[in-house]
Formats: C-alpha cells, structure tokens, sequence
C-alpha cells in the first residue's frame, strides 16, 4: 500500500525488514492524528504499553549477562538511565524516527517530532511492532544496536563504568548535547551546530575533535575516542561559557 512506501527508509535505519507492515505503520501513528482523523484509526499508544515492557526485560538481561559484577542497586541505576526518555528519544534521533511520524496539526505546529516524551514513547512502539513481527530475538538485537549502544559507547568513552555509577553527574548520566539544545531553544536562538574538526591517531584508536557553533559563532571544541563523546564535550563545554561564573 502506498502509505506504507514512506516506511522502506525506516526500516533500512532500523535494520530490520517487516513481514507486517501495519505494525511498523502502527507504530508511527500518534493519538493527536488519530483523534483529529474522520475514520477509525488505531495509534500507537498501546504498542507503547507493550514496548515498554520489552524494553525493561531486554535491557535487565543485557546487563545482567554483559556486568555479572554489578549489585542490583548499580544495574537498576544503569537500566534507568538507558530507559529514560531523554535516553530513548536519543536513540530515535539515531534512527531519524521523527521524520516519520504521522502527527495531528497541533503537535505540528508546536514541532512535536522534537519533543523527547513524544520520541521516547514512539521509540517504544517501534520496539513492540519489531516484537511481534519478528520475536523477542529481533527486538533484542535492535535494542543492543540502540539504546543498550549508549552505555557501551560510554563505557569505552570513560573506561570506567564502577565510578560512573558511583557519580551521577558523571557524563553518562548527563546528556550535555540535550541540555544545550533546550537552553537554545528557550532562549529563540538557533539549534547546535557540530563539525569535526580533526581526526587523530590510527583507524582502530582514533581521537576525535568536534566544535560547536550557537547562532553562526564557534564556541567550544571537545575531544573524544567517538564522534559523540566529543560533541558531548565540546557542548559541555558550551554551557560552561554561556553560565554565569
């Protein structure tokens, strides 16, 4: 079906081929659509429920059989900074997710595609329809791929997973890159803009050094072993200069 033809790039970022379409279609349906639709049309709110609880059972196992050597304690801190909605709208943004959601025209108008809660909990449906489509097998390696990928980019980022436990203002719990992009926004400046600036080092131990641009004005650089602990840096960095000493 036509509408259907939209999802093919989804699916490629996703990294998973539907048998079902509907349901990865389901999944992209948001109740301010549904409700402002003339004809019945089911939204994802109860994929969501079942997403979420997919998305627990599958995280708790990942870092059950990866971190035997946590407490109870460290791995419930750990599950909840992966499950978070700031967490899982990030791993959305990672797989364009909101460039295909099907919002009514409120939210349109209000750029609801960039609202974490509403990312997060479309994230989870996305994770229920590749349950149901494909198994709790398919939808574990899409979740390792996403969301548990934050904490092993961390963990090679710091080396240092105990302490980051230990310290929740550490920068695996603190996502500088969303912090700076909502001061921005409040503030009606213009979002982020981050550029590599310099790659250093072999293919197998490269360093990355990555500078962020507010409203056209180059503000910080940050380095990192990942493109990504480097933004994080350099936007920390960011909002370092911006607040008052």
């Amino acid at each position: 079906m036509e509408e259907y033809e939209r999802l093919g790039p989804l699916e490629d970022e996703i990294g998973y081929r539907f048998v079902d379409r509907e349901l990865l279609h389901r999944a992209t349906i948001h109740r301010s659509f549904a409700s402002e639709s003339e004809e019945d049309i089911a939204d994802n709110e109860v994929l969501e429920f079942l997403g979420d609880a997919v998305l627990g059972l599958v995280v708790s196992e990942l870092l059950y059989q990866r971190n035997p050597e946590l407490s109870e304690g460290e791995m419930s801190k750990l599950r909840a900074f992966l499950v978070c909605s700031r967490s899982l709208a990030r791993s959305a943004e990672g797989i364009d997710l909101g460039a295909y959601l099907v919002l009514g025209k409120g939210e349109e108008k209000t750029e609801g595609r960039l609202k974490d809660s509403l990312l997060a909990n479309s994230f989870e449906a996305v994770i229920a329809a590749i349950h149901l489509d494909g198994g709790l097998q398919e939808a574990t390696k899409f979740v390792d791929c996403t969301v548990y990928r934050r904490l092993t980019d961390a963990i090679e980022d710091e080396g240092r997973l105990t302490d980051a436990i230990e310290d929740e203002d550490n920068v695996l719990f603190t996502d500088f890159k969303s912090l700076l992009q909502e001061r921005q926004q409040s503030e009606g400046h213009s979002l982020p803009v981050y550029t590599v600036v310099e790659e250093r080092g072999p293919d197998h131990a490269k360093t990355f050094s990555v500078e962020v641009e507010l409203d056209g004005q180059a503000i910080a650089v940050g380095s990192g072993k990942t493109k990504k602990s480097a933004e994080q840096m350099a936007a920390e960095l960011a909002l370092q200069m911006l607040s008052p000493a």
